[in-house]
């Protein structure tokens, strides 16, 4: 993305505070917030979402900025939890805890994303989401967080994971949608295109990939404009709103069932075909719309779950599977991945 000349005479773009996981700058009235994993499809580990945070409390400390822009580089806004290792091991038990498990290990752990997550919708100054390629999984957490979306025609949003071992905590799909097409994205785990997410209302606009970045900085630049004590006010205004729906009891419960899905006969049952068969024949089941095994209490360890374990065929993976991994091409208006001095 080229670096933004918003108005003449102001500061030149400044990077400030250096980050692992993500890049942060600052031109004009914009800061610019870029998810810097690319070989990973900028998929979220355990340092991301602290770094959100931080780059949002940067932003919203800075005088100059009226307006933050969240961006992924590479092929895609970020395609979830970088899960892999976890499914198929996980030897800490960060995910997946030895039985009998203690939900408020797994609250308190969860939690912390949530709300770091969560510091884009609360912060003080507008947050914009740039979508290209996918906001899957966990990057539907973090761009449905954000107070727009604008996203590319063709990109796809979703959370594939209510379908077995996973619940969106921040659980923001029914605020944004309604419930009823919240219903539809959450008891089917589908992914919805960017043509769709803008006629349901969940994103602000939507463009061809060629001419995101345009629709993007005219909705930046349109709000830049306004003081910012008035962005600060109305925003305030807004999520007050929101928040007396029950955002935060929302938020506990989602959580405290995210834990509850990894831990359940079929969580269970999800993690061991993982580590039997691999990640990618997992999300290959999980994503295909075949019925998903109901284990039952005590039927996922052992002998008596081998009847739930049925070889997946040679070289099994999900569509979305298939297309993370290359499918979609190149473009040249994708963001790159951005060569910067990174913490040492």
């Amino acid at each position: 993305m080229a670096k933004r000349t918003d108005q003449p005479g102001t500061d030149k773009p400044s990077t400030g505070k250096q980050f692992n996981t993500l890049l942060f700058e600052v031109s004009g009235r914009i800061a610019t917030i870029t998810l810097n994993r690319p070989e990973r499809l900028n998929a979220i580990n355990s340092a991301m979402p602290g770094e959100i945070r931080a780059a949002v409390e940067a932003a919203n400390a800075d005088d100059r900025v009226h307006v933050i822009v969240l961006q992924g580089a590479g092929k895609a806004f970020c395609a979830g939890y970088d899960l892999k290792e976890y499914a198929e091991g996980d030897k800490t038990n960060v995910y997946t805890q030895a039985m009998p498990w203690d939900p408020m290990i797994d609250y308190k752990f969860m939690k912390k994303n949530t709300e770091d997550f969560m510091s884009l919708w609360h912060s003080y100054k507008p947050t914009i989401a740039r979508v290209h390629g996918y906001a899957a999984a966990g990057g539907s957490d973090i761009a449905t967080c954000c107070d727009f979306i604008v996203m590319e025609d063709k990109a796809r949003i979703g959370y594939m994971p209510v379908r077995v071992w996973g619940c969106p905590t921040p659980a923001m799909w029914v605020y944004r949608l309604g419930a009823m097409r919240a219903k539809r994205m959450m008891l089917t785990g589908d992914l919805i295109d960017g043509k769709t997410a803008f006629e349901w209302g969940l994103a602000t606009d939507v463009a061809s990939l060629p001419k995101l970045d345009a629709a993007e900085k005219k909705l930046a630049d349109r709000i830049a404009g306004i003081p910012k004590n008035q962005l600060m006010m109305l925003k305030l205004v807004i999520n007050q709103a929101v928040d007396n729906m029950g955002l935060e009891q929302t938020q506990m419960f989602a959580t405290l069932f995210d834990g509850m899905t990894r831990h359940s006969p079929e969580g269970l049952w999800f993690k061991r075909y993982a580590e039997e068969f691999g990640f990618p024949a997992a999300v290959e089941w999980r994503d295909s719309g075949r019925p998903l095994p109901e284990p039952g209490p005590g039927a996922v360890l052992g002998k008596a779950a081998d009847q739930f374990m049925t070889p997946p065929p040679s070289g099994a993976r999900s569509q979305w599977s298939r297309d993370v991994m290359g499918k979609r091409g190149e473009k040249p208006s994708r963001p790159k991945a951005i060569k910067a001095a990174k913490k040492k």
